[in-house]
């Protein structure tokens, strides 16, 4: 049996990718330079990496959209995360673009998610500026933490104890680059971009419909013509689209059409079901969870594990949201019972 070393792997990326994609015999290297591997490229290295790195496994318990569902089908970080990489793949395939960096950045995307989905990430960005003296209802002020700023901070910093993944600059780039205004060094960083939202938007409104916030022929029904009356339909107009469009361009981007009525869609949830409704009833106790626990461990810094506390030495806020950022919804639970509620009273 033939045994394929990783330069026959970049040969043979040589060959059959676009003169446009990333490149792993190109890559711009690692921070800390590390002999390459004998049977894997630099990108598959990254890839499983990430894939056996505890804050990957962390999202199987961290919330999507709905906190604590009741039902064995709803979305958790873990399975949108796992959804996002089928989705950015299936856009990188027929673009010729390299795969092994689209799932490596996919799969590393949302490492740095909070407990209870985005209000958690609110609740830290609220509690940080209070420790700082800053207003925590200035608009700058609700970035003071960021879910992909977290995610490269934990491949580059955290994990390992301390000691980082040392991922490929690309890999680092596309994470922290694919919500907000950053726009990724590479295309395969902009097909991941677009597959979040893609599978966001299109699997929220499954698990809307599946617990009965949301029916169809509620959603906007100028974008559904355009994307289909389906997930599955939406999925594929979309990908379609994108892979249609890039070719034309040379750059990974959506027709305006299509791109308007994803759009569309995204602004039907957050006034329906990410704002409001029945899904966030439970959000703001999440919300006060999160403050009391980093208003305790600010004060505690010492009840913070020890390889939270090997770098920021001097900002003792970042340190606890390291910390707190990366428990899951139940270890948070968890922990605040232990803090807050007498022992005799809890649930057993």
């Amino acid at each position: 049996m033939r045994v394929s070393a990783r330069e026959d792997l970049e040969r043979a990326e040589r060959e059959r990718l676009s003169p446009d994609a990333a490149f792993s015999d190109a890559s711009r290297g690692r921070l800390l330079p590390e002999p390459p591997d004998p049977l894997r490229t630099c990108f598959q290295c990254d890839r499983d990496r990430i894939l056996h790195c505890k804050s990957f496994r962390r999202l199987a318990h961290k919330t999507q959209v709905f906190l604590a569902p009741e039902g064995d089908h709803y979305r958790t970080r873990l399975i949108h995360t796992l959804e996002v990489s089928q989705v950015a793949r299936s856009i990188a395939r027929p673009l010729g673009l390299n795969e092994d960096l689209t799932e490596a950045i996919a799969l590393g995307h949302d490492l740095g998610h909070t407990p209870f989905g985005h209000v958690g990430e609110r609740a830290l960005s609220h509690a940080i500026a209070r420790h700082r003296g800053i207003d925590p209802d200035a608009p700058t002020s609700r970035r003071l933490f960021a879910h992909n700023e977290q995610s490269a901070r934990i491949v580059e910093l955290l994990e390992r104890d301390g000691g980082g993944l040392n991922l490929t600059r690309e890999v680092v780039d596309g994470i922290r680059s694919h919500t907000g205004s950053l726009r990724a060094s590479t295309l395969e960083g902009r097909a991941v971009a677009l597959a979040d939202r893609i599978a966001y938007v299109c699997h929220d409104i499954d698990d809307a419909e599946r617990a009965g916030m949301l029916r169809e022929e509620d959603l906007p029904a100028d974008a559904r013509s355009v994307l289909g009356a389906s997930s599955s339909e939406r999925i594929e107009t979309m990908v379609h689209d994108v892979v249609s469009r890039s070719s034309a361009t040379g750059d990974v981007s959506m027709s305006e059409a299509v791109w308007d009525a994803m759009m569309s869609m995204r602004s039907f949830l957050f006034a329906n079901l990410y704002s409001s409704g029945d899904a966030k009833w439970e959000e703001p106790k999440a919300y006060v969870m999160i403050e009391e626990l980093f208003d305790h461990y600010v004060k505690h810094l010492d009840e913070v594990p020890d390889e939270y506390r090997l770098h920021d030495g001097d900002k003792p806020e970042v340190q606890v949201a390291d910390f707190i950022s990366g428990m899951t919804d139940r270890y948070a639970v968890s922990v605040y019972e232990d803090l807050k509620v007498p022992r005799s009273w809890r649930r057993r």
